[in-house]
Formats: structure tokens, C-alpha cells, sequence
């Protein structure tokens, strides 16, 4: 990861040299804002140096320098692949996930970069929104605001980022996430604008659901059978051989065949687990929105290969993920947060000296 030291001059080289390896950001240098301030790769830089200049960079680990740069030199990566005035942030998530993957960028580096290009306009707009004290407290699950708003005042610097910075310090959470008095209290009150993160919820539920995630090949079915044999499997790939539908034709009627498996189990309030990819935050929260209908409780499985080691996994299975449909599940691939279920294993090469998410469930 590059480095760069507090007040240093740019070393312009030393940054292309970083970004050569990441296919995905070709366009970085070349593309237009549109609005007559310089193309990307001129702003850009122009944050990369208020970010090393900053008292914020300043006050921080060496670390925590690195991810500040990254996020910082990628935050526009989502621009050239949008179309103009729309926002990009969450597609550079997506692009700088899949380029830093393949780049073997560690695991809990990687996911604090992407939370803070996906985050990065909240702190000059966050206290216009609709709840600033839960939109604050939400985030804080995911990245750490002292970061973001490092990130933010390089990016776009203004009066409002500064502000952000005392409200997340008024409810302190600047630099830690915010303490809920039980799990289950963390989902009724990100489930209910009612609740109070202090004040413990009544915990309801009637029995856990294992939910997988991770794309082909990156052990998920190999973490059920060692953690959870004899668990009645909802298995998307088996339900499509039962079918006998291809993974490339439409999946309703495999997906109405699933759901409807597991509303047996959960009428029965009987443990089981789901096997699928679930590699977006729309289709995990599918899947757990009906589980919570039944009151289960969901602990999502996240499993994860370095990029190579998927590769090879996947070519000597039996059936074989086309590499196509493998890159086209990479472009929409998030990794689960907190804020998605009562519990989230990740089973992911970690020691990359930072911790992602920011609390450990």
C-alpha cells in the first residue's frame, strides 16, 4: 500500500506506479469532471495533498495513513463508469473491492477504503439528512468517522465536514463504533426508530439461521460441512440441479423453490442454514427480511479467497462458475456489515494490521 509521510510533497511517480496494477482505473487520469475545475486525476491530487498536509492525516498511525491515501487517491474511481450528476461513490465502492482484491490488498484494509469512498460526501451533507444522530450511528458500524471526515475535508473541504466531526464527538463515536447494550438491541433499533441503542430489546427470537455469502468457490460450502453438519441446507445450487435449471436462465421458480423450503423450517422453528452467494446488500436483506419475519435470528457466513486461490478453487470443481459470470458478480459484490444481522462470521485471511468492521460482534 503506498505511503505517504505528513506535509510531504507528492511523489507523483511513486502513486502512478501504485494505481499501474489496478486494471479498473484506466480512466482515472483522463476522464472530465465536467464542470470546468480540472479533469480527475487533477483534483485528485490536489486532495491527496490537503489530506497529507492535514492535522487530521497528522494525528494518525502509519496504518491508518495508508488507508486514508488509498481511499483518498480512489474516491473518484466510480465517476468515468456513471453518467454525469449521478452519484459514483457507491460504484467506486464496487470498482476499488474488485481492484484491490485482485491486487492482494488485505482484507479489513481493503473494506475500510471502500466504506470510506461509498461514505465519503456524508460528513458535508449528513446533518441535512432526516436523522443525523442515526445516520451517524449506523455509520459509525462500518467505518470510523474520524477517517471519513479526514477523507471528506481532502475531498471537498468545508464548514459542514468540521461540523460532522463534532456532532460524531457529541455522541462519541468519532473514533470508535457506537455500543449497543445487547446484539439483539443493535438490530431492533437499526429495525425500529423507536428504540434507544442503551436500553436493551427483548430479545424474541425463536432460532438461528445460518445465512452464507461469498462468491464461487470461496469456501462456503467447505465451512458447512465443518461447522454445521446435520443443519437442514437450503441449497440454491442443489434446488437448480432438482430443477434442472442452469445457472445461466432465470432463477425465479429456484428462488420461489428456496423460500419456500425455508418457510417450512421457520414455521417449525427448526435451525437451518442458506446456501447461496448473497454477494449484494439487496439480496442478503431479501433473505433476512423473511427470516426476521419469523422471528430468526440471522447470522451471516462470510467466506472469502484471495483472488488467485478463488480462480484455481473454482476451475477444478466439478461445476465450473464461467469465468464471465465470476467477473460479473464481482462488479456488484459488497461484503455484510454489522448493521445486516445479529451476528456476522467472517472467514477471511486477515493480520493486515487494521480491523474491519470497526466492532467486533
Amino acid at each position: 500500500m503506498l505511503y505517504l509521510q505528513p506535509g510531504e510533497p507528492l511523489d507523483v511517480p511513486a502513486i502512478k506506479s501504485w494505481l499501474e496494477p489496478i486494471a479498473s482505473l484506466a480512466k482515472l487520469s483522463i476522464t472530465p469532471y465536467g464542470d470546468g475545475d480540472g479533469d480527475v486525476w487533477t483534483r485528485t491530487r490536489a486532495a491527496l495533498q490537503r489530506l497529507v498536509d492535514g492535522e487530521r492525516y497528522a494525528a494518525q498511525t502509519p496504518t491508518a495513513r495508508r488507508v486514508l491515501t488509498a481511499a483518498t487517491l480512489l474516491h473518484a474511481i466510480g465517476k468515468p463508469h456513471v453518467m454525469p450528476a449521478t452519484p459514483y461513490a457507491t460504484r467506486g465502492d464496487t470498482l476499488a473491492r474488485a481492484a484491490l482484491w485482485r491486487d492482494g490488498v488485505g482484507f479489513s484494509t481493503r473494506e475500510h477504503v471502500c466504506a470510506l469512498i461509498r461514505h465519503h460526501g456524508v460528513p458535508s451533507r449528513g446533518l441535512h439528512s432526516e436523522d443525523p444522530v442515526r445516520l451517524a450511528r449506523w455509520l459509525s458500524l462500518i467505518t470510523r468517522h474520524d477517517w471519513l471526515v479526514a477523507v471528506a475535508d481532502a475531498v471537498s473541504p468545508s464548514d459542514d465536514v468540521a461540523l460532522w466531526a463534532e456532532h460524531c464527538r457529541e455522541l462519541e463515536i468519532l473514533d470508535r463504533p457506537q455500543p449497543f447494550a445487547s446484539r439483539h438491541t443493535r438490530i431492533a433499533y437499526l429495525e425500529s426508530p423507536s428504540r434507544l441503542p442503551d436500553v436493551i430489546a427483548h430479545d424474541d427470537t425463536v432460532c438461528e439461521v445460518v445465512v452464507m455469502s461469498g462468491l464461487p468457490a470461496s469456501g462456503k460450502s467447505t465451512w458447512l460441512a465443518d461447522h454445521a453438519k446435520g443443519l437442514p441446507l437450503v441449497s440454491l445450487d442443489d434446488l437448480r440441479v432438482d430443477l434442472d435449471i442452469d445457472p445461466g436462465d432465470g432463477q425465479g421458480a429456484v428462488i420461489d423453490a428456496a423460500r419456500e423450503q425455508a418457510r417450512t423450517y421457520l414455521r417449525d422453528q427448526r435451525p437451518f442454514a442458506w446456501n447461496a452467494t448473497n454477494l449484494t446488500r439487496l439480496h442478503r436483506a431479501q433473505v433476512v427480511e423473511l427470516i426476521r419475519s419469523y422471528r430468526g435470528r440471522v447470522r451471516i457466513v462470510y467466506c472469502e479467497a484471495p483472488a488467485t486461490d478463488q480462480q484455481q478453487r473454482n476451475r477444478s470443481r466439478d461445476a465450473v462458475v464461467p469465468d464471465a459470470a465470476v467477473r460479473r458478480m464481482v462488479e456488484r459484490w459488497t461484503v455484510p456489515d454489522p448493521s445486516e444481522a445479529h451476528d456476522i462470521t467472517y472467514v477471511v485471511a486477515r493480520g493486515d494490521g487494521v480491523t474491519w468492521p470497526p466492532a467486533s460482534w
